[in-house]
């Protein structure tokens, strides 16, 4: 087996890494589950990333699921579902139990309706602190089909696989003795509620879910439940309270409750326990189990796992001599599927977005939340628009049926509800990415009347407004034609942040513009097109950077562009400065020309003033294709790929936000990336890999070639499609969905000439303002 430690890979077992036998390997062993579990180790978070010190974590958690499943298993050393702290930090030493988890893979945001199971030997025991015991994680294996740890003082291992709404875990005793699992609903408002029946094996009950950001506290309309059925007969019973455990059936509506199951086991023998997990109730979670985990045997359980991982996986096969880049690459890939979440049973069932314990029933496909769309929309979801359109469709859907069912599009939709979490409005890039690429099943007219009312229109009243729903400030953006320092932006999370919300405003008016266009709705084209603009109108000439403005135009004293600003959110003047994906040759005429612009990059990467850690940035280095200078995207690309993405658990370098930081390196490591999601653009870097092949949805592959003149070679030569040389330093969607053959050709030192040339980049809004 391989296992992972902080210093790398050893092997262990009998496994000989010998090249023929890592040539054997199956795509889902590259996977490293506890990368992001660490403290990051880059530069870029360690001089970042202090300020907001939860961007010092990826925080994601050693997942075992399925890709987008419903529920993920996850060794257990946090007890608590508070915000910003995952289940499982790699630094801890203390295990207490295998979660079933909602943890929005690498969020500062919060677990919800979880649920625990924790093994005890010997005398019977509860409460975390009496209970949890020292493991080592060379006692650890992790992979996304399965997780296994030996418990030392237990002289118990414990093994976890799973299906898509289901987990199967394994106890097994390494000494004759007593063996009790202890099942707690992890309500952190001792709401939760549990309850056994011990002449069939049965465990049921529930974990409310509650709301954070717009709402807070709120009961989020839905709880998450569990089903449970133990493979051997129960020899004893009852319930707890903390650490005092008392004769009973059933407890519920107090703080840190649970039900224990007791059984005696051989040196040998195991225990299994299945579950079945549902946010509409213990009968969908007993519908869903009955469904997907029909028997007991673990090892099939766990094979059709892997084999549902290598099949995704293998949507992108990669040819290198570097198994470092692989762990890296298939980790990013791994962490990407993540979420959006599946929040639908077997049948169809789910709970209405944004209601109180109401359900209903899809007809076709499946619904899916946890949107951390502020993050997913730049890469996250266009990877899949391209590697899983029926499910890019399925996404879009989703989030239109939360605008219906709500009564408006969500900012940012987590635990099925209204949140306003962080700024802009990036549902309506998620959904016109999609209908602009001809992503199939997608209602237009209706996809543009949820986009067009959060673009137009405020809520009727303030409760409303107050509940997360419609744009933060919007009165104000319309106003003026930005939002002024004097609007504080109160009824959000995050307050004033006033430029980047213009900005970020400016760009999803862009991207609905698009799709005015498209439908032929010429005024609402033309004046949201203007829109699009007004990032101009925080922009600041006399020091090439954006800045905070009053209502009567006077810029904020004094100017500190390289300090977090209240006006800015997570970042700083200058890095807010290069964020105008839809228009960046309009950037650079603002700026003085392309060479300002080039100045500019080179001002903020010579200072060390980049921050990859953080999404605002993600397109920066990818802009020097809008200049003279497209060799300098090459550079930097591929620094930041060796510099911010390691192997072990510290190497991301912050939060990778439901996938975006993976995607990032997905794209970036295969050759392009989409730094203007809705335009169907991907800008051309080096490619890591030898050569690259993404099987489509439609039987072809696209796959991608690199011809290096030596093994250090990373600046662009030329490029060929399919044959012949493109004359763009960029590539379409539909070229790529095409399928065909992507020669890069790379050379030692600058080629200063490719892809310098205006005609050869990108437009901007100059290319849909004809």
């Amino acid at each position: 087996m391989i296992r992972l430690y902080q210093k790398g890979f050893l092997c262990l077992a009998g496994v000989l890494c010998s090249a023929g036998l890592w040539a054997q390997r199956s795509l889902a062993d590259y996977v490293q589950p506890l990368s992001g579990s660490g403290a990051a180790t880059t530069p870029a978070a360690l001089k970042h990333g202090g300020e907001l010190a939860f961007a010092l974590f990826a925080n994601t958690i050693p997942a075992v699921t399925t890709p987008f499943a419903m529920t993920q298993w996850t060794p257990q050393t946090q007890t608590t579902e508070n915000k910003c702290i995952p289940p499982y930090y790699y630094k801890d030493t203390k295990f207490n139990g295998i979660r079933g988890s909602h943890w929005l893979s690498g969020s500062c945001t919060q677990d919800y309706g979880s649920v625990t199971v924790m093994p005890v030997t010997g005398k019977l025991k509860t409460g975390a602190a009496a209970t949890e015991v020292t493991f080592s994680h060379e006692d650890e294996t992790t992979t996304p089909y399965e997780y296994r740890v030996r418990l030392k003082a237990y002289e118990l291992s414990v093994s976890a696989t799973s299906t898509n709404r289901c987990g199967l875990l394994q106890f097994t005793a390494e000494k004759s003795d007593s063996v009790y699992l202890l099942i707690t609903p992890n309500s952190d408002y001792g709401e939760g509620f549990a309850r056994v029946n011990a002449a069939s094996g049965e465990v049921w009950g529930y974990n409310p879910a509650h709301r954070i950001y717009q709402g807070w506290g709120k009961p989020a309309g839905f709880n998450g439940s569990f089903y449970m059925q133990a493979d051997r007969p129960v020899v004893a019973h009852g319930v707890f309270t903390d650490n005092t455990a008392v004769a009973g059936d059933s407890i519920g509506g107090q703080h840190k409750i649970g039900v224990y199951i007791g059984f005696y086991l051989q040196k040998g023998e195991s225990v299994q326990l299945r579950v079945g997990t549902s946010f509409t109730g213990v009968a969908g979670a007993k519908v869903n189990l009955a469904s997907e985990i029909k028997g007991w045997s673990f090892e099939q359980i766990r094979n059709a796992n892997k084999a549902a991982w290598e099949k995704a996986l293998s949507k992108v096969t990669v040819t290198t001599s570097s198994e470092k880049d692989k762990r890296i690459f298939y980790t990013a890939l791994y962490h990407s599927m993540q979420q959006p979440r599946l929040y639908n049973d077997v049948d169809g069932r789910y709970p209405v977005f944004a209601a109180q314990y109401e359900v209903t029933k899809l007809t076709a496909g499946n619904y899916y939340d946890d949107f951390s769309l502020w993050d997913t929309y730049r890469a996250h979801l266009p990877l899949f628009e391209i590697l899983q359109p029926e499910m890019a469709g399925n996404l879009v859907k989703s989030l239109m049926l939360k605008g219906q069912q709500g009564g408006w599009l969500s900012i940012f939709p987590c635990w099925n509800s209204y949140t306003s979490e962080m700024i802009g409005d990036h549902c309506t890039s998620a959904i016109a990415s999609a209908y602009l690429k001809g992503i199939k099943g997608i209602d237009g007219k209706e996809a543009y009347r949820l986009m067009r009312q959060n673009a137009f229109d405020l809520p009727v009243t303030k409760e409303e407004y107050q509940e997360g729903k419609g744009r933060r400030a919007l009165d104000s953006y319309l106003k003026y034609g930005y939002i002024p320092v004097e609007d504080s932006v109160l009824d959000a999370f995050h307050k004033m942040e006033q430029v980047s919300r213009t900005m970020e405003y400016a760009y999803d008016d862009y991207a609905l513009a698009l799709v005015a266009k498209k439908m032929g709705n010429t005024n609402d084209y033309k004046a949201l097109l203007q829109r699009a603009g007004y990032y101009r109108n925080v922009f600041d000439t006399t020091q090439g950077l954006v800045r905070g403005r009053h209502a009567n135009g006077v810029w904020v004293q004094p100017f500190h562009p390289d300090s977090k600003e209240h006006y800015i959110t997570e970042g700083t003047p200058r890095q807010y400065t290069f964020y105008v994906p839809q228009d960046v040759p309009g950037l650079a005429r603002l700026m003085g020309g392309r060479d300002k612009l080039e100045q500019a990059l080179d001002t903020l990467f010579v200072n060390n003033e980049y921050w990859h850690g953080n999404e605002p940035g993600h397109q920066i280095p990818f802009m020097y294709n809008f200049t003279g200078a497209p060799w300098k995207t090459q550079k930097a690309v591929r620094d930041i790929l060796q510099r911010e993405y390691s192997d072990g658990p510290g190497g991301l370098s912050g939060n990778d936000d439901a996938g975006q930081m993976s995607a990032w390196y997905i794209f970036a490591s295969l050759g392009f990336y989409p730094l203007n999601p809705v335009s169907g653009e991907f800008l051309l870097c080096a490619p890591v890999f030898d050569a690259a092949s993404i099987k489509l949805a439609n039987g072809k592959s696209f796959t991608v070639k690199t011809k290096k003149q030596s093994a250090t070679s990373l600046y662009i030569k030329q490029v060929k499609l399919n044959g012949k040389q493109i004359a763009t330093n960029y590539i379409t969607y539909a070229q790529i969905t095409s399928g065909g053959l992507l020669e890069v050709y790379l050379q030692d030192k600058p080629d200063t000439a490719w892809g310098a040339a205006v005609a050869a980049q990108p437009a901007g809004m100059a290319n849909v303002s004809k």
